[in-house]
């Protein structure tokens, strides 16, 4: 009789670890889906797409907060009572639900033919993505500033420091493989010419590498007094801590690169705030590699 059981006992083990093995390997592979989908966003806002038959200006990416994918949400008082619950505190909040479609492109395809508008918002900064079987859950916010955001200067050395913790790893920036990279290191005239720029965008309500007087990033690091021979630069809009900004550059195909270029050497970044802007707040980062 003792055997029997034992058998028994054996397979039911046995049964257990497959179906935890099965859920774990669902859990995963819906969790790859959202970093996908965020992919392809981010690629969407940056293209300068046509929505309801007017093109829109290029956007900055959306920056993923977990706690925005936590759970499903059916009623506006329940995703008030979830987020406070959560601890994320918004400006403003859309949510968009998707049924009955399992492939990331398809779900793609109908974001971008029902929902380009909220998509597209400039407003929105942060997003939570969230994949169960066959419904997709995107919550799009605008967060209010972070209470320990600390003026430029701080927000600046804090991105440099993430940036140097992202550039310590290996790591896929979209279809691109990135070797771990050497520690950047700070340089006030690149801080000085990320601030100005920073301070134009939101001076003047725009999203762009190109200022309005028409000057590119090189330009506006030589007339900060920085030489170089390489530059580079991300920007970002709306995210409301310098966490979620590099977040945000991290989750883009183009801005990802320049976080993990080994030829930069150093860096300098810098945000502003104007509350009467689409954004409110609106970051830059230069790379430089010096003469």
């Amino acid at each position: 009789m003792s055997a029997p059981r034992s058998l028994v006992r054996r397979c039911g083990l046995r049964g257990v670890a497959l179906l935890l093995l099965g859920m774990l390997s669902a859990t995963t592979a819906q969790a790859s889906d959202s970093r996908t989908l965020l992919t392809l966003i981010n690629m969407y806002r940056q293209a300068s797409p046509i929505c309801d038959g007017r093109q829109v200006p290029t956007l900055g990416p959306l920056a993923a907060d977990g706690r925005l994918a936590r759970v499903l949400v059916a009623t506006e008082a329940q995703l008030q009572r979830e987020l406070k619950r959560a601890g994320y505190q918004a400006g403003r909040v859309q949510v968009i639900a998707l049924t009955g479609l399992t492939n990331v492109n398809a779900v793609m395809a109908a974001l971008k033919q029902r929902y380009c508008g909220p998509l597209l918002d400039p407003q929105f900064s942060e997003i939570g993505v969230l994949h169960r079987d066959r419904t997709w859950q995107l919550i799009l916010a605008q967060p209010l500033l972070s209470r320990d955001l600390g003026d430029w200067q701080h927000a600046g050395r804090a991105i440099l420091q993430q940036v140097n913790q992202a550039r310590a790893s290996p790591r896929n920036c979209g279809a691109q493989a990135f070797a771990a990279a050497a520690p950047l290191t700070w340089n006030a005239r690149l801080a000085d010419s990320a601030l100005a720029h920073s301070r134009d965008m939101a001076a003047r309500n725009y999203f762009s590498h190109t200022s309005k007087g028409g000057s590119q990033a090189g330009v506006r690091a030589q007339q900060a007094g920085y030489r170089w021979q390489r530059i580079g630069e991300n920007i970002a809009a709306g995210q409301g801590s310098a966490t979620q900004a590099v977040a945000g550059w991290l989750a883009s195909p183009s801005h990802c690169p320049n976080i993990m270029n080994p030829h930069f050497t150093e860096m300098g970044a810098a945000y502003a705030v104007n509350p009467e802007s689409d954004s409110l707040i609106y970051w830059t980062q230069v790379f430089g590699t010096p003469r």
